[in-house]
C-alpha cells in the first residue's frame, strides 16, 4: 500500500519558465495554486489532508522559489499565469480529464483568468478572495492602496511595504471598509512606528495574500506553528516549514514589484465567468467580509450569478486555520 501523502516532485518547461511541482494522492486532479509570495509549501499540510481523495498538485509559480524564469524578471500576467495551470493540468491529467482549481488572493486572480480562458479544463474552480479591485464599489481607491504598497516597497523595502499593507487593509472600529488614506500614512510612519519584523514574519504574513495577519489571530491547534511562536517557546516550526519561509521571504521582492499591482489592477472576463457560474465558487473568510479583498470577491459573485462559500478565519485563513480549512475545502469541493 502506497502512503497518500508521499510527495512525488517534478519539472515542467512552460512558455519563458520551468515550474516545480509537488503532487500527492490519488483520484481525480485538484491544483491548489500559492498566493502573495507563497510556493508549494504552504500547501503541505491541506494537501496532505485531502489526498485521500484527489490527486493534490502543488507547484511554485513562475519567477518564485524553485521554478525558474528563462529570462529576467518582469510584471506578471494573470492569464500567463492560467495559461501555465493549464499546462500543468495538461502533463499530470494527459486523458483529458478536467480538474478541480483552488487558488488564494492573488492566486483566486489566476483562478479566474483560467476559468475564462479555459473552461473546459476545469471542473470546479474555488476563488478565494482575489482582490480584484475593478469590483469594489471605490475602485480608485483599491488602486491607490496597492499603488501605495509598491511606492513603499520601492522607496523603504520589504518591512515598509507590509506595514503599508496591513494599514491600509485593516479596518478601524465602526469602519466598514479599509482605505487607501491609512496606507499612505502607514508607510509614512513605518519606518519609526513599528519593529520592522523578521524575514520569516514578513513572509508569513504575505503566505498567502496581500495582508498582514488579523491583529486578534491567535495559536489554536489547527494552526501551522508561525516562527514568533518559536520565539517565544512555543511550537517551533519544522525544518521543511523553516524553509519554506525563507523561500517566501526570497520571493517578497518580485510579489511587490511585479505581482501586486498587475494582479489586483485585472479586469476579469465576466461574461465568460458567467457562462462558466455553475462551476465557479467565491471563497471569503468569516473574520474578514469587510475587507477589500472579501468585498470585490462578494461583488464578483453577483455580477456573474457564482455561489459564495465561508472559510474559516480571515484572508490567510488556509495558514490560520489549515485543518479547519482544508475540511471546509473538502465539502465545497464534493458539494454537488
Amino acid at each position: 500500500m502506497t502512503d497518500r501523502t508521499a510527495v512525488r516532485t517534478g519539472l515542467l518547461t512552460v512558455d519563458g519558465a520551468t515550474l516545480h511541482h509537488e503532487v500527492r494522492g490519488e483520484g481525480p486532479l485538484l491544483v491548489m495554486m500559492p498566493g502573495g509570495s507563497a510556493d508549494a509549501g504552504i500547501y503541505d499540510a491541506i494537501a496532505a489532508d485531502l489526498a485521500d481523495r484527489w490527486t493534490v498538485a502543488t507547484f511554485d509559480p513562475r519567477g518564485y522559489s524553485r521554478s525558474a524564469l528563462a529570462g529576467p524578471v518582469t510584471d506578471q500576467s494573470p492569464a500567463t499565469h492560467a495559461d501555465d495551470i493549464v499546462r500543468l493540468i495538461e502533463s499530470l491529467s494527459p486523458d483529458g480529464a478536467p480538474a478541480a482549481l483552488f487558488g488564494s488572493s492573488s492566486s483566486a486572480v489566476v483562478a479566474l483568468a483560467a476559468l475564462a480562458r479555459h473552461p473546459g479544463r476545469l471542473s470546479r474552480v474555488v476563488a478565494h478572495e482575489p482582490p480584484v479591485v475593478a469590483l469594489l464599489p471605490d475602485p480608485e481607491a483599491g488602486r491607490a492602496l496597492f499603488a501605495a504598497v509598491r511606492e513603499a516597497f520601492r522607496r523603504d523595502g520589504v518591512a515598509a511595504a507590509m506595514t503599508t499593507m496591513a494599514a491600509g487593509l485593516a479596518p478601524e472600529e465602526g469602519e466598514a471598509a479599509p482605505g487607501p488614506e491609512r496606507a499612505a500614512a502607514g508607510s509614512e510612519q513605518s519606518a519609526a512606528a513599528e519593529e520592522p519584523p523578521t524575514p520569516e514574519q514578513t513572509a508569513e504574513r504575505a503566505a498567502t495574500g496581500d495582508q498582514a495577519p488579523d491583529p486578534e489571530q491567535a495559536a489554536t491547534g489547527d494552526q501551522a506553528p508561525a516562527p514568533e511562536q518559536a520565539a517565544t517557546g512555543e511550537q517551533a516550526p519544522t525544518a521543511e516549514q523553516a524553509a519554506t519561509f525563507r523561500r517566501m521571504h526570497a520571493n517578497l521582492p518580485v510579489f511587490l514589484e511585479h505581482v501586486l499591482c498587475p494582479f489586483s489592477g485585472y479586469v476579469p472576463d465576466l461574461v465568460a465567468l458567467k457562462a462558466s457560474a455553475a462551476h465557479l465558487v467565491v471563497g471569503v473568510g468569516r473574520d474578514s467580509r469587510a475587507l477589500l479583498p472579501a468585498v470585490a470577491a462578494e461583488g464578483l459573485a453577483r455580477r456573474v450569478g457564482a455561489g459564495v462559500a465561508e472559510f474559516p478565519g480571515g484572508h490567510i485563513g488556509l495558514t490560520e486555520h489549515p485543518r479547519a480549512f482544508a475540511a471546509r475545502l473538502r465539502d465545497v469541493l464534493a458539494a454537488p
